[in-house]
């Protein structure tokens, strides 16, 4: 009743400064709590366990195996991960564990991101809204798929570059390489929602097809420095494995938008438009 009066009261659902504060407030706790679940789960997965049937040989095990896969395959490579310090281990767990809780509480902290924007939309903008949300977790998590299969090729490369010698060793520091694997695969599942956010600009008519077409010699230059900028490692191979799937993200969502665009100009177009001059009026 309580929720009917204030509907009643305010039909057009404006808010103040302060109840968008609080709504931030409530939406980042909903979020926090989800990821915090997570995280838990990715703790107790962080070692091997078995889940039924299924052995699962736990996260830490799946990251840092594209490392011994490399020197199963180059025997003469010496390379060997190393924990520097005492407490290394234990704070690579709880953010392997929260990394884990990132990726499955996806589906919440992006629900509540979009939540706090869908207000100022219309009641018809909210409804198509809906499909683009609902797109965005399996495209998330494609990209995280993604960057974790892009890796073992990424670490064989930068490895390539090792002296072939029998002095040089790779000892490398596990913190820096988790956080080097854990970036990269959350990077690569934000940047497969680039044709979310595009194709919800489109369907609010903020942003047309053919602007964003016309658009591309920008686009191809911010898309590089954002790939650039946002590649964990400073290499060009790096960027490139970013580049490449966000360009064509970009001209698959330009197609897209473009042939929406058509037909909602179909749709609106006026019926008297497509009558014969020739044609006798019916008055």
């Amino acid at each position: 009743m309580a929720l009917l009066r204030r509907k009643s009261a305010n039909p057009e659902a404006r808010m103040s400064l302060g109840d968008h504060f609080r709504e931030f407030r409530n939406r980042t706790l909903i979020a926090t709590g989800a990821i915090v679940a997570g995280a838990v789960i990715g703790w107790l997965i962080f070692d091997p366990v078995a889940i039924g049937s299924w052995d699962f040989k736990g996260v830490w095990n799946v990251l840092i195996q594209p490392i011994f896969d490399y020197r199963d395959e180059h025997p003469s490579a010496q390379i060997q991960p190393n924990f520097g310090q005492a407490t290394q281990a234990f704070s690579l767990r709880i953010k392997i564990s929260f990394f884990v809780g990132l990726i499955l509480s996806s589906p919440v902290w992006l629900w509540q991101i979009w939540g706090f924007l869908v207000p100022g939309l219309t009641k018809k903008e909210k409804k198509v809204a809906r499909l683009f949300i609902g797109s965005a977790v399996p495209l998330f998590i494609i990209g995280c798929i993604f960057g974790g299969l892009a890796i073992p090729a990424i670490i064989g490369a930068l490895f390539g570059f090792t002296p072939a010698d029998n002095i040089t060793s790779n000892l490398i520091d596990a913190t820096y390489y988790i956080n080097f694997v854990t970036k990269f695969i959350l990077l690569m599942g934000l940047s497969f929602l680039l044709p979310v956010i595009l194709m919800a600009l489109n369907t609010i008519r903020i942003l047309p097809g053919r602007i964003m077409l016309k658009g591309w010699r920008v686009a191809v230059l911010v898309i590089a420095v954002f790939s650039a900028m946002m590649a964990p490692t400073p290499d060009p191979l790096a960027m490139f494995v970013i580049l490449i799937p966000l360009m064509i993200l970009y001209y698959g969502s330009c197609g897209l938008a473009i042939m929406l665009d058509k037909r909602r100009e179909a749709k609106e177009r006026p019926e008297w438009l497509d009558v014969d001059d020739e044609a006798q009026s019916e008055l």
